[in-house]
């Protein structure tokens, strides 16, 4: 059986974008989680505004996973060009990149935001704002992929 490079580049661009994204989500929501957990644990009334913190970096992993799928779609059945597989490896690659280290910052951003929450609640939505602000760069690299793939 000979090997099929393009096809393996396009899984790689694939496997990059939904696992760096992925694992930077499951980082950031661990950071702000182990914050809200202790928020929470002081004052479960508390619990919605430090989910809602906690939930934030999760979305890049959404990001990366989406275009990772939209990669496996460009894949189909059929083996593809070294050239097509190529381009599809770097497609995933602003997600993958930018998605695993904001989602950390905005972890990071988030549980400084549940520190808000603890100290002044009706203050928390500043401490969201900063999250978000965060967020527009995930999202600018998901946009980016995403018309990167669309163009192949």
């Amino acid at each position: 059986m000979e090997l099929q490079w393009g096809s393996i580049l396009a899984y790689l661009g694939m496997f990059l974008s939904i696992s760096l994204a992925g694992y930077g989500s499951a980082r950031g929501v661990g950071l702000a989680g182990q914050v809200a957990c202790g928020v929470v644990a002081e004052d479960p009334t508390k619990f919605g505004k430090t989910m809602l913190l906690t939930a934030l970096p999760g979305t890049q992993g959404i990001y990366g996973f989406v275009i990772g799928m939209l990669i496996l779609g460009r894949i189909g059945g059929s083996p593809i060009s070294l050239e097509i597989g190529l381009r599809l490896l770097i497609s995933g690659l602003p997600i993958g990149i930018v998605g695993l280290l904001s989602a950390i910052w905005q972890g990071r951003v988030s549980a400084a935001g549940i520190g808000i929450v603890a100290k002044r609640p009706e203050e928390g939505t500043k401490g969201m704002i900063f999250a978000g602000l965060v967020e527009t760069y995930a999202i600018l690299a998901f946009i980016f992929s995403y018309l990167m793939v669309n163009a192949i």
